[in-house]
């Protein structure tokens, strides 16, 4: 849609009935998809690449170039998926030469003054609530569910489904299915609320509390507790992804929690 009080680069690639308010900015190298909507005062730079019917609120910019020092100039994306919503004052840079993108999946909620760091990539369905902070090369699984004003390190890996209270100092990876809370971050037990909401049985609930009792409750270490469940647990998807999770794990996954109060 031609918007007199908006302007967009000629080199950029816009579907016809995409809506963009006035007084947004849309630069060269940049790909939007049929029937997305732009608000006012949205700063879209090089390198974005905008699925189909998302809504980008006010204030946000997408595809800023990095906030890294090691960044020389090399081109790089931004990718949304298809239906994400983008609320206010979101900031979403672009990928450095370690992955080259920036990418967060489809029917994501991006909520007000977000900040999504260069080269992470985030899954489809996840929530990322105000004020929430990934740092460099964070990795968010499927339907995961971020809490307000987290603050997540460089590196980490948050599992499919797994849920993050607000406020929370991520420094360790979080596994598939689990809740995490206090300080030090800690497991409280699994997302069951969410995981009953998209679809899951009772007994796939119960084998999955099943899996992180023997890792979290049993004072086994986790070579061992790994090596427990592979040998008395049924191989299922959810099983193997927690597995794999764990071992692929570089930084080391979040601690049990011991029940202390600080």
């Amino acid at each position: 849609m031609n918007q007199p009080l908006a302007y967009v680069h000629p080199g950029a690639k816009i579907a016809r009935n995409v809506v963009i308010d006035p007084f947004t900015t849309i630069h060269s190298n940049v790909e939007i998809g049929e029937g997305t909507w732009i608000g006012s005062n949205v700063t879209i730079m090089e390198g974005a690449r905008i699925g189909k019917n998302c809504n980008i609120f006010p204030g946000a910019v997408i595809s800023a170039v990095p906030q890294d020092l090691k960044f020389g100039g090399e081109e790089s994306l931004a990718i949304i998926g298809d239906n994400t919503t983008i609320r206010e004052c979101v900031t979403i840079n672009r990928g450095t030469v370690a992955s080259g993108k920036t990418v967060i999946g489809k029917n994501c909620l991006i909520m007000a003054t977000a900040h999504i760091a260069h080269d992470c990539h985030i899954g489809d369905n996840a929530i990322i609530v105000n004020g929430v902070a990934l740092a460099g090369h964070v990795t968010v699984g499927d339907f995961a569910v971020i809490g307000g004003l987290a603050a997540v390190h460089q590196f980490i890996s948050i599992g499919d489904h797994a849920m993050i209270s607000g406020g929370s100092l991520v420094r360790k990876d979080v596994p598939p299915f689990t809740k995490a809370a206090k300080e030090p971050l800690s497991y409280v037990g699994i997302n069951s609320v969410g995981l009953r909401r998209r679809g899951f049985s009772t007994e796939k609930i119960r084998e999955i509390q099943d899996i992180y009792r023997i890792l979290y409750q049993k004072n086994y270490n986790t070579t061992q507790a790994l090596s427990i469940i592979e040998a008395e647990m049924e191989a299922t998807p959810e099983r193997d992804d927690i597995i794999q999770f764990i071992r692929n794990s570089s930084r080391g996954i979040m601690k049990g929690y011991t029940g202390s109060t600080l």
